[in-house]
């Protein structure tokens, strides 16, 4: 996993987009398809920074509560109105450090919505919508509190956590919103020193500024950290056992509690899932090759369509690809005009972002064309930038979300950088521009973030193999951009007890999301603990 923006698309019905975050290379935290072969031992795969997955596996902790620890896992949450009808609100405290629990604490926001009947009440189903830095509370109020089946939400109570460092939950800041727009603006395919030199600049800014806000927690936003609380709150909430819903980076987190804790795991549902055995650099080629896919995918719906800026239905996938990069090659020199009230343009950046965003959810193509359509052919780049903003949870005032500062805080202290230097890069990068022609060079320089992080990573790749958990059910979405296919197929083989489940489509995560075998395998497990057949596969 490694930084700066890999997002994920939350379903409201709608085609409004919502970056929930991943992994992070310029855009983004995997299968390849149509692009590079990243099987061990293949030139991709060294490039990638390892040859073989890694084999060491996640180590449970003691089943005994340390009595350190006791004062938290006995906490009484007192529950308040939120201000969203149905809805209450509380604040958990956690260790800041699990080592030394009495030197200070975290506050975390949590959510719920009570069971509403009828039916016997099954405990609560906690929900994270990814990232890292996606806020589940605003999830949790927004679509899974009110947007999950009915008779999932009549049996359980629908809670969610907001993780240390995101959202609710004391969040880490870098940049305001001025600082952010210029980081967002910034060139990520240098041409030259002078550009490379910019980029760099770039990183170091955004990392001293994450380090001056947060100095003590930025330490301790592990995703293993993240978990413990989660354990926290289970027993805070009564409930023996977690339930959980974690999609996009909420399945690393969700198989890293199973890991933690086998003997306390319920019923899990990973769906989009991720690989924790793999270092970033391969993380970050393998989601390149991720998005190639999708991009295809998207390219050979367009050319079908009377109003494709791209092609006609005489057109190929690459050529449709090599359209595309011409485009962006043109922004470079020259940024269009968007009607922006802050000035700025659609710049080469802004333009990847937004395409990218477009590849989380097919119900979004129709808005891409339209947006290629009015920059290609009426130089107005304003679609593309409504596309680029909402991946960035920019705000209309001008002021961002903590998504990215939250998503690049986890995921540098989770992993090693992905590349230390911009040689490291150059040397990459024709695995890169192979695995994806259209988004590779940007992806892998938007891989080097991680490089000037104030604080040293604590994680490594590692198995997740949970031995003695129940049943988990591992999703995982054959031509999902930002989660490749073969991620969901190599956690369901880590973990002992995993169940994959396929999604034969498009699209990044698959529940709630149209197909009523995958809705009907994942309510069936949540209200009755029963997991579908191992490689059960939906259309």
């Amino acid at each position: 996993m490694h930084t700066r923006r890999t997002h994920r698309r939350t379903r409201t019905g709608s085609t409004r987009l919502r970056a929930t975050v991943l992994v992070a290379a310029l855009l983004a935290t995997a299968c390849s398809a149509g692009g590079a072969s990243t099987s061990a031992g293949s030139p991709a795969a060294e490039a990638a920074g390892s040859t073989e997955a890694a084999t060491a596996a996640l180590t449970p902790l003691p089943k005994a509560t340390p009595a350190g620890l006791s004062p938290y896992y006995g906490q009484k949450l007192a529950w308040r109105d939120c201000g969203v009808p149905g809805f209450q609100c509380a604040t958990m405290k956690a260790p800041l450090d699990y080592a030394k629990p009495g030197e200070g604490d975290v506050r975390l926001a949590v959510a719920r919505k009570k069971a509403t009947g009828p039916g016997k009440r099954l405990g609560s189903l906690l929900v994270n919508p990814g990232g890292p830095g996606g806020s589940a509370i605003g999830y949790l109020q927004q679509y899974a509190g009110i947007g999950y089946p009915a008779k999932v939400r009549a049996q359980y109570d629908m809670v969610a956590v907001d993780p240390r460092g995101v959202a609710r939950s004391e969040p880490v800041e870098c940049l305001d919103g001025r600082e952010m727009d210029a980081y967002t603006q910034t060139d990520v395919t240098p041409d030259d020193a002078g550009e490379t030199d910019e980029l760099v600049d770039a990183y170091k800014e955004f990392a001293e500024g994450c380090g001056a806000d947060a100095p003590k927690l930025l330490r301790h936003v592990s995703t293993v950290e993240a978990a413990r609380d989660m354990d926290v709150l289970r027993a805070v909430l009564g409930d023996e056992k977690l339930t959980y819903v974690g999609a996009s980076y909420g399945t690393f987190l969700g198989a890293t509690y199973a890991g933690l804790f086998p003997d306390r795991t319920g019923r899990l549902v990973l769906d989009g899932a991720m690989d924790p055995s793999l270092p970033a650099r391969r993380l970050n080629l393998e989601q390149t090759a991720g998005f190639e896919t999708a991009f295809q995918s998207f390219a050979k719906d367009c050319v079908r369509q009377s109003d494709c800026p791209l092609g006609d239905k005489d057109t190929t996938p690459d050529q449709v690809g090599k359209n595309l990069k011409s485009f962006f090659d043109d922004l470079d020199a020259k940024p269009l005009p968007a009607g922006d009230a802050d000035g700025r343009k659609l710049t080469e950046s802004l333009a990847t972002t937004g395409v990218i965003a477009a590849m989380y959810d097919e119900g979004a193509w129709q808005q891409l064309r339209e947006s290629l359509t009015s920059a290609i052919k009426e130089k107005d780049g304003a679609g593309l930038l409504i596309l680029s903003d909402s991946y960035y949870e920019r705000e209309a005032d001008g002021g961002y979300s903590n998504l990215m500062f939250a998503n690049a805080a986890v995921n540098c202290l989770d992993l090693p950088a992905a590349f230390s230097s911009p040689d490291e890069v150059r040397a990459a990068l024709p695995d890169f521009e192979k695995a994806s022609p259209v988004f590779g060079e940007g992806l892998a320089w938007s891989s080097l973030n991680c490089a000037y992080w104030p604080v040293k990573p604590t994680g490594e790749p590692h198995r997740i193999e949970a031995a003695g958990a129940t049943p988990i059910v591992v999703v995982g979405t054959t031509r999902d951009p930002a989660t490749p296919y073969r991620w969901a197929e190599a956690l369901s083989g880590q973990l002992s007890s995993g169940r994959l489940l396929t999604y034969e489509g498009d699209g990044h995560t698959a529940y709630g999301r149209g197909s009523s075998c995958i809705d009907s395998a994942i309510n069936t497990y949540l209200l009755t603990g029963t997991a579908p057949k191992d490689g059960t596969r939906c259309s």
